[in-house]
């Protein structure tokens, strides 16, 4: 006889492993244990992950989806790489993305406005503190929250979907690059000057503010990547 308390609690199940093994490869990939460029089969990805091949196959197809991954067919699974074209097209994407959300933020009466502005704030005073350590990584940990809740807290869910999508196919190459890079003294200053104006209520000058900060990322990065000759990350 069909154990239908136990079908039920598979069915339960699945969407958290489907849900346990996308977390898992994606962080995999935006942390370089999957590096630009691999190719395995499914079955080799799910024994390195320690995880079941199904729940691996279906955050494959999502991974696809967002540009992370290839599925080519009898050959297994490509990690995409970014390019220098794919890091102006993104960039492109984040600086109107960032601004909308800054605008929207602003916009929101002040009793909600006023608690995200102290949130964005704390990520930034702990770049501050990073910094004065000389700590890099954790200087872009706190600078990826900082860009995070500035999108999240906007209101719009489509909005923040799209970020953190392009935010994943971006990391590698912002991790890759952070040492290359002047040391990122203006960062602090700028997001403060992206709070102020969202504190004030100033729709307009908070998205200006906030696409000047990543225009400015954009024209240090990209120069730098044709410097090095990185073509491919």
């Amino acid at each position: 006889m069909l154990d239908m308390r136990s079908s039920a609690d598979d069915q339960a199940s699945r969407p958290s492993l489907v849900g346990d093994a996308y977390d898992a490869l994606r962080q995999a990939i935006r942390e370089n244990a999957f590096p630009p460029g691999y190719q395995g089969s499914e079955q080799e990805i799910a024994s390195q992950l320690k995880m079941s091949r199904t729940p691996v196959h279906e955050a494959i197809i999502r991974l696809q989806e967002e540009g992370l991954v290839r599925v080519l067919p009898r050959r297994g699974v490509l990690v995409c790489a970014i390019s220098p074209d794919d890091m102006r097209e993104i960039y492109e994407a984040i600086i109107v993305l960032e601004g909308g959300a800054a605008e929207l933020l602003a916009e929101m009466p002040a009793d909600i406005r006023c608690p995200i502005a102290d949130e964005l704030e704390g990520a930034n005073s702990q770049m501050e503190t990073a910094l004065g350590a000389d700590d890099l990584v954790a200087w872009a940990r706190a600078d990826e929250r900082f860009h995070q809740l500035l999108v999240e807290r906007c209101g719009n869910g489509r909005l923040a979907r799209m970020f953190q999508t392009i935010m994943d196919q971006s990391h590698r190459v912002r991790m890759l690059t952070l040492r290359m890079r002047p040391k990122p003294t203006a960062s602090v200053r700028e997001h403060r000057a992206i709070v102020d104006a969202i504190q004030r209520g100033d729709a307009v000058l908070s998205r200006e503010r906030a696409k000047q900060h990543r225009t400015a990322a954009r024209d240090q990065l990209l120069p730098l990547l044709s410097e090095f000759g990185m073509k491919h990350l």
